[in-house]
């Protein structure tokens, strides 16, 4: 006798049977993965694993980014700008400064300074601080990489120290919440890309975040010690050692408030031990010297006046030609060489955004030191530096802001951010190293 066949139900029955165990296996795989980077992002050690979490994550972003942006380019004929005729990933991600700073790390710099046929100083090495390729260079020592090999690794490993110290300083002013999605903000953002290049940012980063974190700790000497090594990596370390005046003054006035309420405000001076004022002191003096330095080593070594102001004035020329330094003057003269009088309104108003973005109270409370080293830094960019396509990557000291309410008061903001900040890094690669140069 033929065997019936077996019933529609039944068949479908034993097929859900024999999946269910799978689809129950996947769940439970999912929800030990979730569990895993819940405590990581939340447990004990968190102030480690969170920040290197999102570092982990960023740089696979990034690398993904990287790559594609070399295929395509690669695919429809498009040559790379500033890669020097080299090829290759690594290459690729060490364009346009980097070469700079592999001729540094190589050959040093130079005792003379290329002048054209007018006597202009022209671009040259001089323009670049030496602690990012002196690092490098121990680096290639050591390992025997070249340097663009060399470069990525103290980047990357420069880079997650300084996403783990800036979770850190945000945390330790603002809260684990905020440092979290401070720290999302700006490892996907538009520029995270250069955590991972041969360029000297995420260095800098590591040892401007470090000393501020430790000024809030009131560690004085490390202060000093990164903010000395920080001055000579990129430019903007005084803005150090005004976070270091207004740290004493904050602590001179939570000392008066507290322990002497109601006395007349002269006598508040005598509250915090002369100790902390004479540490203080010294450490904003000697950040603030090392800050001022290296146009007087670039002197000396020249013997020319002026090698590192007129080295860095010789990338000014494509955009306002060969003009004399004015402080306070770049940004206005700019705007007003491409947009006329709409360019020193439009000067204005980013000027007066910035200064609303510091007086907000969530800005506030990140606490005296974050916000005077962000006003200080901001003041300096406008006093010293022309807003060209560097400007954005010049603003990186001054992530911690991104602990503001502005940018991270609710999860879906910061999620929305974050992807746009991802799609902006993939444009700023096309833009960066294929159009323009940063």
């Amino acid at each position: 006798m033929p065997a019936l066949p077996m019933p529609v139900s039944t068949a479908l029955h034993g097929v859900g049977g024999a999946s269910r165990p799978r689809r129950l296996a996947r769940l439970l795989r999912i929800r030990r993965l979730t569990r895993l980077i819940r405590i990581a992002v939340e447990g004990r050690h968190s102030g480690w694993t969170a920040p290197l979490l999102l570092w982990v994550g960023s740089r696979a972003v990034s690398t993904v980014l990287l790559v594609g942006v070399l295929l395509v380019g690669a695919a429809a004929g498009h040559e790379p700008e500033g890669h020097g005729g080299a090829h290759g990933l690594l290459a690729f991600s060490g364009s346009w400064d980097a070469w700079w700073y592999q001729t540094v790390a190589v050959h040093g710099y130079p005792r003379s300074v290329p002048l054209d046929h007018h006597g202009h100083v022209e671009p040259n090495a001089w323009a670049f601080l030496p602690v990012f390729p002196a690092v490098v260079r121990v680096v290639m020592a050591v390992t025997g990489l070249s340097f663009w090999g060399a470069g990525v690794v103290v980047s990357l490993l420069s880079g997650a120290g300084g996403t783990v110290v800036l979770y850190r300083l945000v945390g330790a002013v603002a809260g684990s919440r905020r440092a979290r999605r401070a720290t999302a903000l700006f490892v996907f953002g538009p520029l995270g890309f250069l955590l991972q290049v041969p360029y000297a940012e995420a260095l800098s980063l590591l040892l401007v975040a470090g000393a501020l974190l430790a000024l809030v700790q009131r560690r004085y000497p490390l202060v000093a010690a990164l903010g000395v090594v920080a001055a000579f990596t990129r430019p903007g370390a005084l803005a150090l050692s005004v976070a270091v005046a207004v740290h004493l003054v904050a602590i001179e006035v939570r000392a008066g408030r507290s322990r002497t309420r109601g006395l007349p405000a002269r006598r508040w001076i005598h509250r915090v031990p002369w100790t902390t004022r004479l540490g203080l002191a010294v450490t904003g003096i000697v950040v603030a010297v090392a800050g001022l330095a290296w146009p007087f080593i670039a002197s000396a070594v020249t013997g020319r006046p002026d090698t590192y102001l007129d080295s860095e004035l010789a990338w000014w020329t494509g955009y306002v030609g060969h003009v004399h330094f004015v402080p306070m003057t770049p940004w206005f003269m700019l705007a007003g060489r491409w947009l006329g009088n709409g360019g020193f309104v439009l000067v204005i108003a980013v000027i007066a955004a910035a200064v609303w973005l510091l007086v907000r109270r969530s800005t506030r409370a990140l606490g005296p030191e974050v916000v005077g080293f962000v006003a200080a830094y901001g003041v300096y960019l406008v006093a010293v530096f022309l807003p060209q396509q560097s400007l954005v990557r010049l603003l990186m000291p001054a992530a911690p802001v991104l602990g503001t309410d502005l940018f991270v008061r609710t999860r879906r903001r910061t999620v929305v951010l974050a992807v746009v900040g991802v799609v902006l890094q993939a444009i700023a690669i096309v833009l960066i190293w294929y159009i323009g140069f940063p």
